[in-house]
């Protein structure tokens, strides 16, 4: 069997096959650079620097921090990166999910309801991040720091919606933009390195070669 330009496979029966050779772009970089971005700016807000914040947030959340983190999370599927896939996925879904609590649950809770109601959002996150921050460990360096960033957040952010105490929140929103800083970072590394094709930003990978 040859190959010939344009991915064309020919059987040795004499038939082509119009096998097309395809190879799917690294997705990472968009998707962290859309979870970094909508962090940052939920993060802003939880820290009340500019409270307005929120709102930039929830534009993001549907369209980058969410569609198109969604769709990073289905190309690594295509790529056959397990990891990849469930991380970006799932968190795709946490900004759309945010997006519609935000617009359309939230407003029918019950104020006295409000605490629980968001706490529990928060927890279910809190033990996906803090598990994914496990298998974090084989990716890399600048990953797991992203993802014991993110742990650390969500643990604040949760224990100041259960309590309703603007003091967790505040500090979950400061490591809320450290995480936001470290994703940049690896979507920075990610770009530049395949651009060049080099390693010129480290990432510390911890994959087995």
């Amino acid at each position: 069997m040859t190959t010939h330009p344009g991915g064309i496979q020919e059987g040795s029966a004499g038939g082509a096959l119009a096998t097309a050779v395809h190879r799917v772009a690294d997705p990472a970089p968009l998707g962290l650079a859309a979870f970094a971005m909508t962090t940052f700016a939920l993060s802003i807000a939880n820290t009340n620097i500019w409270g307005a914040g929120a709102d930039a947030a929830l534009a993001l959340a549907l369209v980058y921090g969410g569609a198109a983190q969604l769709l990073a999370g289905m190309w690594e599927f295509v790529r056959k990166n397990t990891f990849g896939a469930l991380a970006f996925s799932s968190f795709g879904a946490f900004w759309i999910a945010y997006y519609v609590f935000v617009k359309f649950v939230a407003p029918g809770v019950k104020p006295s309801d409000a605490p629980v109601a968001v706490g529990v959002f928060l927890l279910g996150w809190t033990i996906f991040t803090a598990y994914m921050t496990v298998a974090s460990l084989r990716v890399s360096g600048a990953v797991v720091a992203v993802f014991v960033l993110l742990t650390i957040t969500f643990v604040l952010l949760t224990v100041g919606a259960f309590h309703s105490n603007e003091t967790w929140t505040k500090a979950g929103g400061w490591i809320g933009l450290a995480t936001a800083a470290a994703a940049w970072y690896a979507s920075f590394a990610g770009v530049v390195n395949e651009t060049f094709k080099k390693p010129l930003i480290p990432t510390m990978p911890l994959a087995p070669r």
